[in-house]
Formats: structure tokens, C-alpha cells, sequence
């Protein structure tokens, strides 16, 4: 195998790459991203039996065809070389770099020991654009569970509602659901949240059709660049998704309608004194003065109070929340203006953008002790 390709291409594609990489391997193959060198491209590849992804660069091609390298090694010395020109010769396993004045080896593994990755050539299919899924990302993603004793909370659950493709993510305190209207055949698979920032990074900013396809336990997601398909596959999670629109109240007692990022500069400045003190913030709703109070308070430093104009209907409330969750639902939306929902202290509170997205955003009160 030998070809030249240009440096930027291949450091960009394995800098993304060596995140997919596995610390500990269970087969040191594993460890390595695979090259296939055709005319005109080279392939790059990486698979830890769960996520995998593949991608093409331009390259000219001399001897077509494939090895394995140790990934975050190739990547570190590629990220240091100089924007020009890369050789890549390999000879049997031996693999030789050469890229200006300098020279590199390095030992590589078959690559017929590379697992395949998947494919789902009969599986069920959904197209969409590249935009509408980076919309229903923003929009939810963000919810989802750190906690890997509640598996398949760590995912975001991707499913047909009403001829609409619903993203919904759960972390037990918060959910955020984000619509976005489009034809598909039905789907319900909850994919981990880690594959779909991976899919957010290999998409970047390309405006492009993307295709879906599934089948019981594997999602594969693909689209087409100048040189080839781009492919990220993952494993789905097991297990039931809890049924989350029924957590949704139906009817409400108080609505505010506020400008978003007066909301969110209020918040983070409070947030300071919350921080020092489990990050609770109350929120005053005052309907005769038509605002809310933002305050916290930290005993050996202090406390801090915002007061922001609102549209308010309903009446006074006291309730508190974690600021933390609450700024993060609101720098989801883009919106200027957004709409807050609830009834009870102790009862959930709806965030809705009135613009842009469609984007349901459930926040469970925090108890204020008297």
C-alpha cells in the first residue's frame, strides 16, 4: 500500500476518529484505525463493537490497499506535522510516514483482523436532513442521563408521533422532547447519547440529505461527501422507554412569557451565589408587578436577587429550581421569547420556545423548607 494525501484532511478526520477509540480494547486490534487506500481516496475507519465510524479524504493513490495503525499514536504524530504533503508506505505491517524532513515508523496490525462494521442493507430506512436532525439534537440531547445504572436513560429515544419525528431525552429530574415535522415510516429506538454527539461532530456544518437505517438491536446513520458515504453505526439500548408524554400536565394555573436571554443573564449571574449552595435558585412569580424575582442565597457568602419584567397570568408563586437544568433548557432554544408554564411548587413546569423549534421542556421543582 502507499499513498500521498494532505495533512490537514487526515489529522482533522483522526482527531474525530481517536474519540471513538476504546481505552481498554478486549482485542487490541481495536486500538487501531484501519486505512483502505482506493484510487483517488482513502478510507479511514474505527470500531469498538458498539460505535463505529468511517470516513473518506481525498489521496493519491500509488498501491492500492489496507492496514490497521495504533490510533491515537498515528493521530498524535500526524496532528504535529507540518501542513504539507503525507507519504504513507506500508510494507507487510511496517508502515512508513514521510512528510517533509521527516520520517516516521511505526507497526500496525492485518487488516483482516479489523471487525466488519455493520451494515443493515434490509433494514428499515428514514431520510432526512442533515439541519432537521442537528435541530432535534440541540433541542433534547442534552437531557439525557449520565447514570449507567439506568441504561437506557443515557440515550435519546427516537420515535413516530403524529407524522413527526420526536427526540426525547430523560434524566429523571428533566425531560426535553423537540419535534420536527417530516414523513417517516415508524420508528421507536433509543440510540446512546454519546454516537449522536459523535454524528453531531462528523456532520459538522454540512448541508446534506442523511439516511437512517435500523433494525432491532444496530442504527446505522450515512451521507454522502465529495469522496465516498460517511457511516457512523451504533448498538441501540435495551429495554422499555419510559412513556414520557403522560408526565406532560395538561392544563396549568400560572403562565409567564418572558424574553429568553434576559432570562438566562439573570439566571447566571444568580447561578454564582447558587453554586455555592446545591445550585437552588428560587423564582418568584409576582403578577401585580408583572415579573418574576430570581434569588439565592449562600450563608457564608452572601445572596443575590434579579428582578426581570414579564408577561404573567395566574397567581404568586414561590417555587424553586436547579439553575444548572434550568439554564441548560433555555440555551437549547433559540427563541427570543420563551414561554414557562406550571402549577404547583411541587408539580413539573413546562419551558416552550414561542418560535423556531418545536421544543417541550419538563423541569421538576426543587422543595424550598420553610
Amino acid at each position: 500500500m502507499k499513498l500521498v494525501c494532505a495533512q490537514n484532511d487526515l489529522s482533522a478526520r483522526l482527531s474525530l476518529l481517536s474519540r471513538v477509540v476504546p481505552s481498554n480494547p478486549s482485542h487490541p486490534v481495536l486500538a487501531n484505525v484501519l486505512l483502505i487506500a482506493e484510487p483517488d481516496r482513502l478510507g479511514l475507519a474505527v470500531f469498538d463493537l458498539s460505535l463505529g465510524m468511517q470516513v473518506w479524504i481525498p489521496a493519491q493513490t500509488e498501491v492500492p490497499g489496507s492496514i490497521t495503525l495504533p490510533a491515537r499514536f498515528f493521530n498524535d504524530i500526524v496532528s504535529r506535522l507540518p501542513n504539507a504533503p503525507i507519504e504513507i508506505a506500508v510494507d507487510e505491517v511496517t508502515t512508513t510516514l514521510t512528510c517533509g524532513s521527516g520520517h516516521y515508523q511505526m507497526q500496525g496490525i492485518s487488516a483482516e483482523e479489523f471487525p466488519a462494521l455493520p451494515e443493515l442493507e434490509d433494514s428499515q430506512q428514514v431520510v432526512l436532513s442533515a439541519a432537521l436532525l442537528l435541530e432535534g439534537l440541540q433541542g433534547s440531547v442534552f437531557a439525557v442521563s449520565s447514570d449507567e445504572s439506568k441504561q437506557v436513560l443515557t440515550g435519546l429515544h427516537l420515535s413516530t408521533q403524529s407524522k413527526m419525528l420526536e427526540f426525547a431525552a430523560t434524566d429523571g429530574h428533566r425531560l426535553a422532547i423537540a419535534n420536527s415535522a417530516i414523513e417517516t415510516p415508524d420508528i421507536a429506538v433509543t440510540v446512546p447519547a454519546k454516537a449522536l454527539r459523535e454524528l453531531e461532530k462528523l456532520l459538522g456544518r454540512q448541508e446534506t440529505d442523511l439516511t437512517l437505517r435500523f433494525d432491532p438491536g444496530q442504527v446505522v446513520f450515512e451521507f454522502a461527501t465529495e469522496q465516498g458515504m460517511a457511516r457512523l453505526s451504533s448498538r441501540l439500548l435495551e429495554g422499555q422507554y419510559p412513556n414520557y408524554n403522560q408526565l406532560i400536565p395538561k392544563q396549568f394555573e400560572r403562565q409567564i412569557t418572558i424574553e429568553r436571554q434576559l432570562l438566562v443573564s439573570g439566571l447566571e449571574r444568580v447561578a454564582v451565589l447558587a453554586a455555592q449552595k446545591n445550585n437552588v435558585i428560587k423564582l418568584s412569580i409576582n403578577a401585580a408587578k408583572q415579573q418574576i424575582d430570581l434569588s439565592a442565597e449562600a450563608p457564608q457568602f452572601g445572596s443575590g436577587e434579579e428582578s426581570i419584567s414579564a408577561q404573567v397570568s395566574g397567581d404568586d408563586l414561590d417555587v424553586a429550581f436547579n439553575v444548572k437544568y434550568l439554564i441548560d433548557g433555555l440555551k437549547a432554544m433559540n427563541s427570543s421569547e420563551v414561554q414557562i408554564q406550571l402549577n404547583s411548587a411541587t408539580s413539573p413546569a413546562i419551558v416552550r420556545p414561542l418560535t423556531g423549534t418545536k421544543i417541550t421542556y419538563l423541569i421538576m421543582p426543587i422543595q424550598i423548607r420553610s
